[in-house]
Order: structure tokens, then C-alpha cells, then sequence
């Protein structure tokens, strides 16, 4: 029977399994570089993490073509070493690439690799490289994840050259924050190599092979903390100086000296940034040197995103100003259209442009223009009697035509006036126990809308009753008010988005919704939705619950699918 954890489509199950933080132990990092159809693997110092040997267990003989689970499909292997080998594949369920590891069920390390799997997505952090699927059968272990091929290696970014400071800053602080983060929960990666970062088109850096390449290359480590902040270091390090902090060449990068040991950024490159010159030396484990006296080393990916944090914003280079050219004044001579005389030619004389032509002033002239400015003048003089005989007909209540009008307050009674109602705070709303944005609930209501609370993408909809119930938001209004109407933001259009609004007793999503009294429901294909009631409901908390969502495109955050997000939600009041 195959084992299955699909985060992808949000039914990941972890019945039975142990917590992240127990997980990681066992596989503590991803350290497999394949992407844009290429191996990216290097050496990583020993310090780094020890490897464990396995024992030897040949690749699986797979070609192109082989398809898994009747659904991905094999295309091009892009490395094959160690018992197991990465693939470029073609999900034919969903019709976008991926990328596949391989291992036989037998090795040493599929388990370890599988729970390092299984760890990574349910981590679920967008700033990650997704695991779509770990699987065992058939005599196979396999992990599936996201493939960018818009996305560029650190590594083809620094063949180029160093990096800008403000591009090494935004490097640091994204990666810092991403480790950070996966810490709190228990895992490390201990295979973070410029092959492992992608800088996406809108300049957003992921992470790649967190806790699923260290468990196929079999390293662990002590102390993945350390570990993990020193690699981060290395990775600022050769951001600044197309240099590689270590003796050894590794990624197309140049080694340092031998014999003279870690030397600071400013040394090996006129120009470097100061203060992340030294922020990568108090990263990179040198036997407690860094580049400044005062300020200590940092050990943690927490402590080096702090570090960046108090550091002064590095700010973008201005955008290069070329001027345009000088204006050149050609001469039409002869069929010589701006093109110079050579020296001693003779030139033709230009003929001189004749004037234009005098006005009329013969007297078919002049009885021509006074007729022109007749018919003007009559032409005014009618449309002024027009517009006199319209007004004078508004003011007499329209009784001396067919198109007689009424009054605004007798045709169009003004509609009733609405105060809106402060939000005090929000929590989301998941009787299922499976949370969507847990920390983008604050951006639903921030009038900001660039921003959003999301949802997780689905594979059928747009009705969510294949899936679950619904999923969204409740509200806090900070006292009882009465609501009779919400206008809701959304960040996606398309057919269609169906939601309600309920009074909830608290923000607990312990009471389920069919207990909760309706206020308002609705439906639309746009991004704006307005609710309305004629009987106002008093509650201090609403909540904001979705049934339906359109199908959208892929984005920064999921593949394509059915998913929605709310970027701003205005409860309000009958005057």
C-alpha cells in the first residue's frame, strides 16, 4: 500500500507521524542542487555536517518516459549518484513540471528521507521550495517538488559578477529570515550552497531541498544551527566577492589563499559593503575572528536576521539615466538626404521654398468668409434657444413635452447611509483544525491592497464540498454592534466566489456554522463583493466564511488552481 503526503492540495496526513522537531533529527537537511536541467552539486566544508555511509544500493533503471503513480512522468535525469537520482518530470494531472528524487525502497536512507519529506511540507513556508508529494511503492521511494524554470541559481547569478549591496542585503535578510523560521520548528537544512537559492522574476529568494538533501546525502550534524548561520555567512560572503570563503574552489567560484585562512570581505575586494562585510565574517565560524571588535559572532539563522534587521536599509541604485541624442538638422539636397559633402565636391544651390499664398482677397473671397461666419452665428443663436426652451421646461415641472422628468427624491430615493465599523482584530476560522494563513490574517483588514490573507490552491472547484465545508476569517468588532452589510476585497476574479457572513459568539472556531445566525450571502465573478441586509444583526464578532472560489493562475505563494484571497473586508451600520 503506497505512502502518501500530498501539502500540495492541502490533505497532507500526519496521524501517526512524529512532530516536526523529532522528524528533523532524523533528517536534518536537503542538499541536492537540481534545477534548469543541470546538476548544481559541490563539496561543503566538514564542518558543515558529518556523512553517513550507506550501504551500497544501485539507482533505480528508470527512463525517460516512466511514469509514477500513472502521473508524473519522467523527462530528463539531472543527476544520478549515491543510490538515487533527481529528475525532471511532467505532472500530467495538473500539467506543470516538477522535479523528482529516486531511491530504491531498500536503501539505507529512504526512510530517513521520506520523514524528511514529509517534515518539509508540512513546514509549508511559501520562502521554501514545496514537497508536493513522498511516496513509497512499487519497490520506490520518491519525493516530488516544485520546479521554477523562471527561476536562476545564486550560482549562474554569481558567474556574473558580485552582487549589488542592496541585492546581497535583500540575499541575507530573505534567507536568514526563511532559516529562522524553519528552526523554530525543528529543522535545518545543512546544504545551503548557491545552488540551493533561487531568485525568482519579482526578486523574491527561495529555498531549496530543505530536510530532504541531507537525507540523501546522509549528513547530519550537531549543531544545525551553527551549521546552517555559517552557510548563510559563505553565501554573503560570495555574494560580495565572487569568492568562496574556503580554500577549496566549489560552484565556479575561486577558493581563498592557502595557508592564510578566512580573510575579511574588504581584503579580497576593493569596495565591498562595510557592514555586510562584517556581518558575513561574524556568520562565518573563524575561530571567534570577525570583521568587527565589538559586536559578537552570531551562531543562529535568529540572531544573523536580528543582526541584518539592525542594520541601516540598504537602499536600490538608481536607475541609469542615458541622455538622448542631439538633435541633428538634415537638409533635403538633391537626393542627398543627411549625408555630408566630401570635402572639395561642389554643392548645389538649394532652391529656395516659395511663400505661401497670399489670403483671399478677391471679393469671391470675402463673400465666402462672411457667409462662413453667418451660418456660425446662426448656429449659436439656435442651439442658445434650445438650451433656454429645455431649461425653462425643467422649471415648469416638464408639462410641455413627452419627456417629462421627476424629482431626484421621487424617482431615486438615495439609498441609506452606512458607517463603517472598526475591526479590532481577526483570527481565522478552521473547525477542521487545517489552517490556511495563519500569519496573513491581520492583512485582510489593513486597506492595503497590495496585500492579502490567502488560501490554499485546490484541484477542483470552484465549490469547496469536494474538500471541506468552507474555510475563512472571524472578526472582532471590539463591542456589539448592529451589522447590516460587508464589503469584501478579493484578490483573485473569475467563476465565482460565494460567501457568507454570520454573528459568531467568540473567535474560537470551536462553534460550528450551522449554529451561527446568516447576516448576508452572496456570489460574484469580480473582486469586489457587497453584502447587505435589511434586518440588521447586533454581534461583537462576524464571521466571513467562503464556499466558492475561481480558478486562478499560478503566483509567488501556489501553482494554479481554485484558491482566492482577501485583501481588505469593511463591516458597517444602517444610520
Amino acid at each position: 500500500m503506497a505512502e502518501r503526503s500530498t501539502a500540495a492540495v492541502d490533505v497532507a496526513d500526519n496521524s501517526g507521524d512524529e512532530p516536526l522537531a523529532a522528524q528533523a533529527a532524523k533528517a536534518t537537511s536537503d542538499g541536492v542542487d537540481t534545477q534548469n536541467g543541470r546538476a548544481a552539486d559541490g563539496p561543503m566544508p566538514d564542518k558543515d555536517g558529518e556523512r553517513t555511509k550507506a550501504a551500497p544500493a544501485a539507482a533505480p533503471e528508470l527512463h525517460s518516459g516512466h511514469k509514477l503513480a500513472r502521473r508524473y512522468r519522467l523527462e530528463e535525469c539531472v543527476t544520478r549518484v549515491d543510490g538515487f537520482s533527481s529528475w525532471r518530470a511532467m505532472d500530467e494531472k495538473l500539467r506543470r513540471a516538477v522535479g523528482v528524487h529516486l531511491m530504491p525502497a531498500d536503501h539505507a536512507r529512504a526512510r530517513s528521507v521520506l520523514a524528511a519529506a514529509r517534515s518539509s511540507a508540512l513546514l509549508g513556508d511559501p520562502r521554501f521550495v514545496q514537497v508536493l508529494d513522498a511516496v513509497e511503492e512499487n519497490d520506490l521511494v520518491y519525493v516530488v517538488h516544485e520546479w521554477l524554470p523562471d527561476a536562476t541559481e545564486l550560482t549562474a547569478l554569481l558567474a556574473a559578477g558580485p552582487l549589488e549591496p542592496h541585492e546581497a542585503y535583500q540575499l541575507v535578510s530573505q534567507v536568514s529570515q526563511a532559516m529562522a523560521a524553519a528552526h523554530r520548528e525543528g529543522l535545518a537544512h545543512l546544504r545551503l550552497t548557491p545552488s540551493a537559492i533561487l531568485r525568482t522574476s519579482s526578486g523574491q529568494y527561495r529555498i531549496r531541498g530543505l530536510a530532504v538533501n541531507a537525507a540523501l546525502r546522509g549528513i547530519t550534524s550537531e549543531t544545525p544551527q551553527r551549521a546552517d548561520t555559517e552557510a548563510i555567512g559563505a553565501l554573503l560572503y560570495a555574494a560580495l566577492t565572487q569568492r568562496w570563503p574556503y580554500e577549496n574552489d566549489a560552484y565556479g567560484l575561486a577558493g581563498l589563499p592557502k595557508g592564510v585562512g578566512l580573510i575579511a570581505p574588504d581584503q579580497v575586494r576593493a569596495g565591498v559593503h562595510r557592514g555586510l562585510g562584517e556581518l558575513a565574517m561574524r556568520a562565518l565560524a573563524n575561530d571567534g575572528a570577525t570583521a568587527s571588535r565589538q559586536e559578537p559572532a552570531c551562531t543562529s539563522p535568529e540572531e544573523l536576521a536580528k543582526a541584518v534587521a539592525a542594520m541601516p536599509r540598504i537602499r536600490p541604485p538608481e536607475p541609469a539615466f542615458t541622455a538622448p541624442p542631439e538633435y541633428q538638422h538634415t537638409t533635403y539636397q538633391q537626393g542627398n538626404y543627411g549625408r555630408p559633402t566630401p570635402p572639395g565636391a561642389h554643392t548645389t544651390q538649394v532652391r529656395p521654398v516659395p511663400p505661401p499664398p497670399p489670403p483671399l482677397q478677391s471679393r469671391t473671397g470675402r463673400a465666402l468668409k462672411w457667409g462662413v461666419a453667418a451660418l456660425l452665428i446662426a448656429a449659436l443663436g439656435l442651439g442658445s434657444w434650445q438650451l433656454a426652451d429645455t431649461l425653462l421646461g425643467r422649471n415648469n415641472g416638464g408639462t410641455n413635452g413627452p419627456n417629462q422628468t421627476q424629482t431626484d427624491s421621487e424617482e431615486d430615493p438615495k439609498p441609506p447611509e452606512r458607517t463603517a465599523l472598526t475591526i479590532k482584530g481577526a483570527a481565522e476560522y478552521y473547525p477542521d483544525d487545517k489552517a490556511q494563513d495563519l500569519d496573513g490574517v491581520s492583512k485582510s483588514y489593513d486597506n492595503d491592497p497590495s496585500s492579502f490573507w490567502r488560501t490554499y490552491r485546490y484541484e477542483d472547484g470552484p465549490d469547496l464540498g469536494a474538500y471541506k465545508e468552507g474555510l475563512g476569517l472571524v472578526f472582532d468588532l471590539g463591542e456589539e454592534q448592529e451589522v447590516s452589510a460587508a464589503s469584501i476585497a478579493f484578490r483573485y476574479d473569475g467563476d465565482h466566489t460565494t460567501a457568507t457572513i454570520y454573528a459568531a459568539p467568540s473567535l474560537s472556531s470551536s462553534t460550528p456554522i450551522k449554529s451561527m445566525k446568516q447576516i448576508a450571502t452572496g456570489s460574484t465573478k469580480d473582486k469586489q463583493l457587497e453584502l447587505a441586509t435589511n434586518t440588521p444583526v447586533k454581534t461583537r464578532y462576524v464571521v466571513l466564511w467562503l464556499t466558492a472560489m475561481p480558478k486562478a493562475g499560478a503566483s509567488e505563494y501556489s501553482g494554479a488552481g481554485y484558491k482566492q484571497g482577501i485583501s481588505n473586508v469593511v463591516f458597517s451600520r444602517t444610520s
